[in-house]
Parts: C-alpha cells; structure tokens; sequence
C-alpha cells in the first residue's frame, strides 16, 4: 500500500500471529495523550508490543509498511482523513484487523458501528484521562489479543456487510420459546445477520454481546432499524414476549425470570464471569433454570470461552443448543469451547442459522435417541 487505494497483492487476508511471537500494535489516535495513554495501558502485556503511533491516517499508511503491524487501534474522528474512510481504504487494499477507539458521543458511537460493520472486528471507548489507564490494561489487552486472533473475511472489504434479501418463513412455535444468544469479536456482524432474516412472528430472544457499554444502546437501536422484530436494549423488568429482542446493556447481566405474566428481563450488576460483564454464562444458565427444555441456545464468534458452560447447562435441561462453526467464525474460540464440552446438539454455519434457530425453536422433543444429558454435579 505505497498509497491510500493502492493494492498490496500480499495483504489480502490478514496472517494470524505465529505461536510465541509478540503481537505488534500501532496506534492511530491525533491526540497525543490518548496515544500515550494507549501505548502505557499495553506496556506491562508480555505478548504484546506497541511497534509505533501515528497521528492520522497519511503517516499510519507509511508506518503500516515500514512496520507491518498485527494490529491497528483506530481514532474516528482525526485531521485530514477521518477513521472510518480510512479503514474502507484499509479494509479493500491492506486487510489488517482494527481496534476502533470512539468517544462515547452518541454519534461516534453510531460511527463506530459501522466502522463494524466495514471490517473492523472490535470497539473500545476512547479513555477519558491519564487516571484510565488501569482500566484500561485489561479490556484493551484482551481486545488486541482477540484482534489478533481474527480473521477477515470476504466481508471485509470496506463496503460494509451484505444483508440478505430473503426472511425466514415463520414456523409455529410454543408460547413458552425462548431463544438465548451469546457472541462476542466478530458478534455484532454475525447478530445482524441472523436477526435481519428472522421474521417478526419470532419467540423472544435474549442477547448477550460483548460490547462496551457505551455502545451497546447504539446497537441495539442499529438493529432495530434493520430487523423485521423489534430490538432493544434490555431494562431491568422488561417483558420477554415474541417479536422482541432484548440486548444486555453493556458492564450487565442480563438474566431471564418467570413473572406473574409470563418471562421477564432482569438486568444486574455482579461480579464478571469469564472476565466479562456481561456473560453469555450468566444468561444461558438463568434461562436453563428457568426455561429448560422450552428453550434453544446459541452460541456465536468470539475468543474466550465464555458461553461454554452455560451452553452444557442448557443441553442438560433439555434445550436445543446451536454453536456456530470455524469456517465462519471471525474468532473460533467461544465456540470452540463449547463443543468440546459436549455443549452443542448443532454446529452450524452462519449462513444456516437463522433456519437452525427456528426448526430448534418449532420442537422442543430431545435429539432422537438421546434424551436430555445428564446434569452436571
């Protein structure tokens, strides 16, 4: 990439990481505090090396050849080119993976979604002060480790993801369904794909993305524009009813209750559970409790193995449960994890899943043969 839109004929996929080799970040941000405050929160990561800075898109180009960096953390809002055109250009003629860093306004954060949707595969709310940077040392480090395991797909091109023509035909399903879904790198791509092809006449879905909280009602307000069903982000009380789909707010767990009239939402605070707040865990074990065999789970892209043992609890109460596979994952960890376990009835493709999730949803009667697993002491 000599210049913006000249294509490098050696970069058209990002490479993974070789095994014990340290992940080489260069930080993108016109603000020379935040650059610092960036390049500080990394500095005690053993596997991870900040290679260099750049104050805008023009010296990031050069500093992308001269360095050739695993990872990009990447500033919106900067001089002479803003972020998002920036990573188009990036997306079509150098694929790297990209970290964006937004400021938590409600337009950056709207930004910084289709920044998502244009190939990069993680966000993170821009720090506020030099007094961020402990909190910093994990939730970015985590992040660039997840970058760094990704991989970009032919949906990175810059032009933003393909949404697909066809809805699912609706199927008859219980009024007691419900449909849990967990996903984190590469999550809200993957959601967005699936939820724009299931129709409104759906049995409630419950979601947990790993996503900051301050871009988590952006999201959900995101898909609710694109989506037949209705999609929110989840207050505590919440009616779970059909044709809605509630998102754990971010830094919350987002956990399923039977009331007086039917399943409602709970919204909480609590320790995390696989260093997450929210986690897929904490959601696909309180609808095993609560909706056992009347439920399907599903488990999408993401690093870690949060959702595993949530998914296992859900098989065990007798629910269907859904993993997506390798072939389509950004990251196959979550899944991967899962499967392992003996966690997933189904391993599907992205592509399959929106019909994976309403034929699970149609019958709750066990897998032939088999019959609900054991539960776990």
């Amino acid at each position: 990439m000599s210049a913006i839109g000249a294509r490098d004929p050696a970069a058209n996929e990002a490479r993974p990481v070789a095994p014990g080799r340290k992940t080489r970040v260069l930080i993108v941000d016109d603000s020379a505090i935040v650059r610092k405050i960036l390049a500080e929160a990394l500095s005690g990561a053993p596997d991870i090396e900040v290679v260099g800075t750049a104050p805008d898109p023009y010296v990031a180009r050069d500093k992308i050849l001269a360095l050739r960096p695993d990872v990009l953390t990447l500033d919106i809002e900067m001089p002479r080119m803003d972020g998002l055109t920036f990573l188009r250009k990036l997306m079509r003629f150098h694929p790297l993976p990209v970290i964006v860093i937004s400021s938590l306004a409600q337009p950056s954060c709207r930004v910084a979604l289709e920044a998502l949707e244009s190939g990069a595969v993680e966000v993170l709310g821009k720090p506020g002060g030099p007094y961020s940077v402990g909190e910093l040392r994990h939730s970015l480090g985590e992040k660039v480790r997840a970058a760094a395991a990704a991989r970009l797909g032919k949906s990175s091109t810059g032009t933003g993801p393909a949404r697909p023509a066809a809805v699912v035909e609706p199927v008859l399903f219980s009024g007691d369904t419900v449909i849990a879904m967990g996903a984190s790198t590469g999550g809200t791509e993957a959601l967005a794909s699936i939820l724009t092809r299931l129709p409104a006449a759906v049995p409630p879905i419950l979601i947990t993305q790993h996503i900051p909280r301050e871009f988590s009602r952006a999201f959900a307000n995101r898909l609710n524009e694109i989506c037949a069903l209705e999609v929110k982000e989840a207050q505590d009380g919440d009616a779970v009813r059909p044709g809605r789909a509630l998102v754990a707010p971010g830094d919350y767990h987002l956990l399923l209750r039977r009331g007086v009239g039917g399943y409602c939402a709970v919204v909480k605070s609590g320790p995390r559970v696989c260093y997450q707040r929210p986690s897929v865990d904490v959601l696909f074990q309180s609808v095993a409790e609560t909706a056992g065999a009347k439920a399907v789970g599903v488990l999408l892209t993401g690093m870690g193995s949060d959702g595993a043992q949530g998914l296992l609890r859900m098989r065990q109460a007798g629910a269907h449960t859904i993993a997506q596979d390798e072939a389509s994952c950004v990251v196959f960890g979550m899944p991967r994890e899962a499967i392992a376990l003996g966690a997933a009835e189904r391993v599907t493709a992205l592509a399959g899943m929106p019909e994976a999730i309403l034929t699970a949803a149609a019958s709750h009667s066990s897998p032939a043969g088999t019959g609900p697993l054991p539960r776990a002491h």
